[in-house]
């Protein structure tokens, strides 16, 4: 996983380094790769001749704009430096523009210079985006690409970060990332097969199930997608009761339908949980007064961990009352959900620009695993560790595609990995699923066998690992 460091972080990294190494070494270090990318966003025409256009702040950005010209110059570069508060209101006929603006702890607006479509180079980040939100002022700089020093920033990969930076490229620089405990990291793809267990040798349909309650009579649809995203996402048996429903006649798939009546079930899901590993509760289930307690008392109450979805969510009420019925689980783990209207609704209020903050606020207050859906999805835990998932896109902006993901959260937790990590891969792996499947017209059917495909994917890669038997 990618370390991703606020702003006070880096802050501390910069004290610590500032007492090893000389500020200007670093300035030196951080502009000779800020450098080397200008030189590789050139392309090959290389540097001779081209122009360059800087942008450079009254900082260490500025500094570092500085450092990356005098060595663009040297390699035949025609470099213009226009201090921030001179620069011209367009650019053009530059090859490269560089924005030196401003760094990390930068607040309010910044109208960036108009630069005719050149690509555009940022420092650190681009200039009028926060670091911590994300959110960026109308008229902040639109990078091509973006030069990080020592580890990626919040609001690189929140909100409008990601639009923002355009690709973005880390660089250590000898920076001390290792000497501040990073309490938010990004999941990227190796960390499917390092922390996805492969499944036991003498593992059975039994090792690795999943009970999911969902759905309502003729309601089957968010159902049958959790109890595929459960199967493809390695439950070895998927469980699926619908209140009301003759499990014979439930199109479920690789499910296996059970009878349970209509309001209070209780007493028969304990019983097909206490046969399975993870119990998904929720989408579909609908919001009768009954159904809710009963809702309420199984979130409380199952052994196995939990995840909470949809009506599940709606079941719990308000944050006192979820707090109490989360509590009452003790250190059994439970995963929350919600996207923003979920939130609001548990929150009583809508969430903040600050999703990282929110999330975190939330995990703390009931005691669960928060899974915060979004185009960056956000997972925070309650000892306040946060993991990152931006594999998603707008693809999965279709309806069902939550319900699979918490078969999915269901499937891994099941797999006996813990539940911030759960949470976390699976929206990971949610977000490759999608990007697999049709740029246009994804369905959430089309998710499941998606997911099986990312996942065969990571244990090829784990398999390679593996000494032959015998060896």
């Amino acid at each position: 996983m990618e370390p991703v460091l606020g702003v006070a972080e880096m802050r501390a990294v910069d004290g610590i380094a500032g007492r090893a190494v000389p500020l200007s070494v670093l300035v030196e270090r951080a502009g000779t790769a800020l450098a080397s990318e200008a030189l590789s966003m050139l392309g090959p025409k290389g540097a001779y001749g081209r122009r360059v256009v800087v942008v450079a702040g009254p900082g260490n950005n500025g500094n570092d704009g500085r450092v990356a010209a005098r060595h663009l110059e040297r390699r035949g570069s025609r470099v213009v430096v226009f201090d921030v508060s001179g620069a011209p209101r367009r650019v053009t006929g530059a090859d490269l523009v560089i924005d030196a603006a401003y760094g990390t702890g930068y607040r309010g607006t910044y109208e960036a210079p108009e630069t005719g479509g050149s690509p555009v180079l940022a420092v650190d980040v681009p200039t009028g985006l926060d670091a911590t939100s994300g959110i960026a002022c109308p008229t902040a700089v639109g990078a091509s690409r973006t030069v990080t020093f020592g580890a990626l920033k919040p609001g690189m990969v929140l909100n409008d970060g990601p639009e923002r930076c355009g690709a973005i490229v880390t660089r250590r620089i000898g920076l001390p990332i290792d000497d501040v405990e990073a309490t938010a990291h990004l999941v990227c793809d190796h960390d499917v097969a390092a922390l996805l267990p492969a499944r036991e040798r003498a593992a059975h349909k039994w090792s690795h199930g999943v009970v999911i309650v969902a759905g309502s009579p003729g309601m089957y649809g968010a159902a049958t997608y959790a109890a595929a995203g459960a199967g493809r996402g390695g439950a070895g048996m998927v469980r699926l009761g619908v209140p009301g429903a003759d499990p014979g006649h439930l199109p479920v798939g690789p499910a296996v339908g059970f009878a349970i009546e209509q309001g209070d079930f209780y007493h028969r899901v304990m019983e097909e949980a206490g046969r399975c590993r993870a119990i998904v509760l929720g989408p579909g289930l609908g919001s009768s007064a009954e159904t809710a307690e009963t809702l309420r008392r199984l979130v409380a109450d199952v052994a196995v961990p939990a995840v909470v979805d949809a009506d599940g969510l709606s079941a719990l009420g308000t944050l006192e009352r979820a707090a109490e019925v989360i509590g009452a689980r003790g250190s059994r783990p439970v995963v929350l959900t919600p996207h923003d209207g979920e939130f609001a609704r548990l929150a009583g209020r809508r969430p903040g620009p600050d999703r990282i903050a929110e999330a975190r606020a939330l995990a703390a207050q009931t005691g669960a695993t928060v899974l915060m859906k979004g185009p960056t999805t956000v997972v925070a835990g309650p000892d306040g560790r946060v993991l990152l998932a931006a594999a998603g896109s707008a693809r999965l902006a279709t309806a069902g595609s939550g319900d699979v993901l918490s078969g999915v959260i269901g499937a891994f937790l099941a797999r006996g990995v813990g539940a911030l990590e759960a949470a976390a891969l699976a929206a990971h792996v949610h977000g490759r699923a999608a990007g697999r499947g049709r740029a246009e017209g994804l369905l959430a059917g089309d998710l499941p066998e998606l997911v099986a495909d990312v996942l065969s994917t990571a244990a090829l890669g784990r398999d390679q690992f593996r000494p032959e038997q015998g060896s």
